[in-house]
């Protein structure tokens, strides 16, 4: 009985560790484009869903987009972003080694 309990409550916590790392909290200190939507600057949490990348304000969602994840060799030390004429093209996750990489 007391095994199955610690089972339990040890896939519980591994299941909250998993969804807590698919969601990153991003800064945007201007106003970009993410797909067809204009974000503006502010703090926004980006969540993988499959293979989009959606962008929520609070709890409503802002804007979505189709995106893959890369891994690179080296962690990066900080969360940033690339951009190109104001248009979000990745988002490098500052203490892993995974970029997101948005579809143009």
């Amino acid at each position: 009985m007391l095994s199955k309990k610690l089972l339990i409550g040890f896939a519980a916590l591994a299941m909250g560790i998993a969804s807590a790392a698919s969601d990153y909290k991003l800064e945007l200190t201007q106003a970009t484009q993410v797909g067809g939507t204009a974000l503006k600057a502010g703090t926004y949490k980006v969540e993988m869903q499959g293979d989009k990348a959606v962008f929520k304000s609070g709890k409503d969602v802002v804007a979505q987009s189709s995106a893959k994840v890369e891994n690179g060799e080296k962690k990066y030390s900080a969360t940033a972003v690339s951009t190109n004429a104001s248009k979000l093209e990745s988002i490098a996750i500052g203490g892993t080694t995974m970029k997101i990489v948005l579809a143009q």
